[in-house]
C-alpha cells in the first residue's frame, strides 16, 4: 500500500514538473527568430517602440505633470511616430493603489492626457492618439512599499494599429 501510494505522489509531482515545463516552454522567446532580447527590432514594429523609444513614463506621487525625463520619452515617441504615420497608439493612464477607485480613475486620466497633448504638441495628429484611464486597476507590481507605486504611477503608449509586424 505504502509503494502504491508513494507511485501515485511521483506520478503527480511529475505531472506538476510537465505541465511547468510546458508553460514555461510557451513563454520562452525564440532567439533565432529575431523576436528574444538579444535579437534586432524590426524598424517600425511594436518591439522597435518599446525597446529603441520606450513605450511608459512616470509620475509622482498625487501629480500628472510630466518631468524632464518624461518629456525626453514623450519626444522620442512623437518622432518615431512621425517616422511611421500610419501607426495608432493608445496612451493608458495608471495610479498607485493609495486612494479610492474614483480618485485614482481622474488621476490617470489626467497621465493619459497630459502625455496625449504632449504627443500632439509634438506634432503627432490627434485622430492617432485615444487614451484610457485604468487607475489602480492594472499595477505593474505589486508590493506595499515606494519601489511598487513608483512603477505604477505610468502612463503607457500601446502601439494599435499600423506597425510593422
Amino acid at each position: 500500500m505504502i509503494s502504491r501510494l508513494a507511485s501515485l505522489k511521483f506520478v503527480a509531482v511529475l505531472g506538476c514538473f510537465l505541465a511547468l515545463a510546458a508553460c514555461s516552454k510557451k513563454n520562452t522567446p525564440d532567439l533565432n527568430a529575431g523576436t528574444g532580447p538579444g535579437a534586432a527590432a524590426v524598424p517600425g514594429s511594436e518591439q522597435d517602440f518599446t525597446v529603441n523609444v520606450g513605450d511608459r513614463v512616470f509620475f509622482a506621487e498625487d501629480q500628472s505633470t510630466l518631468s524632464p525625463e518624461a518629456q525626453e520619452t514623450l519626444r522620442r515617441q512623437g518622432a518615431w511616430l512621425q517616422k511611421y504615420p500610419r501607426v495608432t497608439v493608445q496612451v493608458e493612464g495608471h495610479a498607485d493603489e493609495r486612494g479610492t477607485r474614483e480618485y485614482n480613475i481622474a488621476l490617470s486620466a489626467r497621465r493619459a492626457t497630459a502625455a496625449r497633448e504632449y504627443l500632439i504638441a509634438q506634432g503627432v495628429k490627434g485622430s492617432r492618439i485615444s487614451s484610457i484611464a485604468y487607475g489602480k486597476e492594472r499595477p505593474a507590481a505589486l508590493c506595499d512599499a515606494e519601489q511598487c507605486w513608483s512603477q505604477n504611477r505610468r502612463a503607457v503608449t500601446v502601439i494599435t494599429g499600423g506597425a510593422n509586424q
